[in-house]
C-alpha cells in the first residue's frame, strides 16, 4: 500500500478507492507478524485483532498523506470479532467525510446515519461504492436507496458517468466462483442490480463502469460470460485485488478476458474524459507495482528479504478463498 500511494501520488490521483479486506482478522498479517516478531513478540490472535485496524490506518491509509481516501466494506471486516458496526464506528472519519457527507444530505437533508454503502460526485461521474461484504447483502434498504441513486443519475443531464465499485463481484463473471454467486440472495440481488445497471446504459445513455476486489488478481472484461452475453449484454467490469493479500489462481475461463494477471501487485488509474474520447468516457489502467518501487523505508523496516519473499511468494496455489 505504501508503494500504491507513492504511485498515486506520482499519477496526480485525485483520490483513492480502496474496495475492502482491511486485514486478515482470521489470523496475523505477515507484515503484522514480521514487525512483531523483530521486536521479539509474538501476538495472541486477540491482541492482533485488537490492532489490526489501527494497524491499516497507521500503514495503509497514512501513506497517502492528504489525499482523499475512500473506503469499502470486505468480507473480512465481518469475521468474528469484527463487525459492521464496528467497522463504520472505527472509520466514520472516512466513511463521513465531507464530500460523502454532503452528497448524502443533498440526496436527503433528513439521512443523518453514516453508512457502509454511499456515493460521491466528481466532473459528471457518479462513483457508488455499495456492501455486499456478508451473505444478507444486498438487503432491501441499499437496493432502494441504489434505486433512488439510479433515478437520480437518470434524470440528471450533468451525470454522464456511473461507476459502482463493491467487494465481490456481480453474479455471473469469469470469478463466479468467489463472488455474489456463493450466496443465494447474493446470486438473486446481485443480478437485479445488474440488470438495472444495463437499463441505465441501454435506456438512460449512460456510461456505466463495475468494480470489484474480492478475487485476489486482476482481470479486465470479468462479465464477457455465455450468461450476460444471453441475458441483456456484457457491461465494462474489473477486478483488481491486488494490494497485497494472498495471490489467487486464475478461473478456468480467464483467457475470456480481455485482460488477466495473478501474481501482481497494483491498482487501476481510471482517467476520466480522456482527451480524444466521447464524453463520460473513463479508462482503466492497470499499473503494476514492482520490487524495486516499495519505498525505501518500507524495506528498511521489514528488511530486503522479508520484501523480496513478499513478491516471490505470496501466492495461494489451489482456490480461491
Amino acid at each position: 500500500m505504501p508503494a500504491i500511494a507513492a504511485g498515486a501520488v506520482r499519477d496526480n490521483a485525485v483520490f483513492y478507492w480502496h474496495l475492502g479486506d482491511l486485514r486478515k482478522i482470521s489470523g496475523p498479517d505477515q507484515d503484522f507478524a514480521q514487525l512483531a516478531k523483530q521486536q521479539g513478540k509474538t501476538p495472541t490472535l486477540q491482541e492482533y485483532q485488537k490492532a489490526a485496524w489501527d494497524d491499516f490506518m497507521d500503514h495503509q491509509i497514512a501513506p497517502f498523506g492528504a489525499m482523499p481516501f475512500f473506503l469499502g466494506i470486505g468480507n473480512h471486516e465481518t469475521i468474528p470479532p469484527k463487525t459492521r458496526t464496528e467497522f463504520v464506528a472505527k472509520f466514520e472519519k472516512w466513511l463521513n467525510a465531507s464530500e460523502v457527507k454532503d452528497q448524502r444530505l443533498k440526496d436527503d437533508p433528513t439521512d443523518d446515519r453514516v453508512k457502509t454503502y454511499y456515493h460521491w460526485v466528481r466532473g459528471g461521474v457518479d462513483f457508488i461504492n455499495l456492501d455486499n461484504a456478508s451473505h444478507d447483502q444486498f438487503d432491501t434498504d441499499q437496493l432502494k436507496w441504489f434505486a433512488d441513486v439510479l433515478a437520480r443519475d437518470q434524470q440528471d443531464a450533468s451525470i454522464r458517468t456511473v461507476v459502482v465499485g463493491m467487494h465481490a463481484a456481480l453474479p455471473e463473471s469469469i470469478s463466479s466462483a468467489h463472488s455474489m454467486n456463493e450466496w443465494h440472495e447474493g446470486e438473486v440481488t446481485g443480478q437485479k442490480l445488474y440488470q438495472d445497471l444495463l437499463k441505465l446504459q441501454n435506456d438512460a445513455h449512460k456510461k456505466v463502469y463495475v468494480l470489484a476486489s474480492h478475487s485476489h488478481f486482476f482481470m479486465e472484461g470479468i462479465f464477457n460470460t455465455e450468461y450476460w452475453r444471453t441475458h441483456g449484454g456484457v457491461l465494462p467490469g474489473w477486478i483488481v485485488g491486488t494490494a497485497g493479500a494472498e495471490r489467487y489462481r486464475l478461473p478456468p475461463k480467464a483467457t475470456d478476458a480481455k485482460a488477466a494477471e495473478t501474481d501482481v501487485y497494483g491498482y487501476l488509474l481510471a482517467t476520466a474524459n480522456p482527451h480524444g474520447e466521447a464524453p463520460g468516457t473513463v479508462t482503466l489502467d492497470f499499473k503494476r507495482i514492482t520490487e524495486d518501487q516499495i519505498p525505501g523505508d518500507v524495506v528498511h523496516r521489514f528488511t530486503p528479504s522479508f520484501v523480496h519473499e513478499c513478491f516471490a511468494g505470496n501466492r495461494k496455489m489451489t482456490g480461491m478463498f
